[in-house]
């Protein structure tokens, strides 16, 4: 008979990785196969410093600017898209590199520069500084795109002309923040033109949707994944509203027992760009102290991939 009090384990499905990670992490890989060391990687290619390390240790070099990449080693870009200046600049010095922008995000870029050529103003809703929103503001030039972080920024924008205003947003906000965003935009500008799908990607939606499917069952919610990783700080965010003390750690060792003291169910997920081996870690350091049963609970399938640039294929 153990001694170790009973815990069931709320499994969030789907969780972890998504299929623009999953391709952003193996473009590095097969760059450093194809090219060899050091392969450079301008700003983290993920937001999951376990990811970065491994990479580190396979031979990627993560630097902030192209300047500090040498021209005669190839150069990947981020999963979370740069500026249209920064492959020119490669291109200009003849650089090779291999764009690991995720084919959601490469969308966004395309709709903002359709509204830019139909001479709309436009709104993108997102945080201030997230290298997704310096690329897709990067796009365009300086002062076509108006940043929008809150219902109150919704509120107080002034554009030029409110009857051709078009909106787009980060893919990896919160579903029902950005909701209200953009229920504030319509009450005040009617016409806005909208995204043909909306441009929070699936894997976000899913994985806030499984979060609040479990959390409402849970008296605490343990989110994988790391303080710069926003779909991951969204997931705690999501977790908390509906009901659990939602708590964002890196791995194992980020977890303390008294957060469980007398708790009886405890949800696990994963951000987008957190290993599935992070989860194992936490379910391994709970058997430590609890008799441990796993319930994972499906909220969504995904079988969504994207194709390697043909270079790597």
């Amino acid at each position: 008979m153990s001694s170790r009090p009973p815990l069931t384990v709320m499994l969030a499905s789907p969780r972890g990785f998504c299929a623009g990670v999953d391709r952003a992490i193996q473009i590095v890989e097969r760059a450093i196969e194809k090219y060899g060391a050091p392969v450079y990687v301008r700003h983290e290619i993920v937001h999951n410093r376990h990811v970065v390390d491994r990479l580190k240790a396979l031979g990627a070099v993560f630097v902030e600017e192209l300047e500090d990449c040498p021209v005669d080693r190839p150069v990947v870009f981020s999963a979370h898209g740069v500026p249209k200046a920064v492959p020119a600049e490669a291109r200009a010095r003849k650089m090779l590199y291999l764009d690991a922008t995720c084919p959601l995000v490469s969308k966004v870029h395309v709709e903002a520069q359709r509204h830019y050529d139909a001479k709309r103003e436009i709104v993108l809703i997102g945080h201030a500084g997230h290298p997704e929103v310096v690329g897709t503001m990067g796009q365009l030039p300086d002062g076509a795109v108006a940043l929008i972080e809150t219902v109150a920024d919704a509120q107080a924008f002034t554009p030029r002309d409110p009857a051709n205003v078009a909106f787009v947003t980060q893919t990896t906000l919160s579903v029902d923040d950005t909701a209200d965003i953009v229920a504030a935009l319509r009450a005040r500008f009617p016409d806005i033109a909208a995204p043909h799908k909306e441009d929070i990607c699936y894997a976000t939606t899913n994985r806030q949707d499984a979060v609040k499917v479990i959390a409402s069952g849970t008296e605490v919610l343990l989110v994988l994944g790391s303080a710069n990783s926003s779909n991951s700080v969204r997931l705690a965010e999501v977790g908390r509203r509906s009901g659990a003390r939602a708590y964002l750690i890196d791995d194992a060792d980020g977890l303390d027992f008294a957060w469980l003291e007398g708790v009886r169910r405890v949800g696990v997920t994963a951000g987008a760009s957190a290993p599935e081996v992070l989860v194992e870690g936490v379910l391994a350091k709970l058997r430590e102290r609890f008799e441990v049963s796993v319930d994972e609970v499906d909220a969504a399938r995904e079988t969504v991939t994207f194709k390697l640039p043909r270079v790597l294929a």
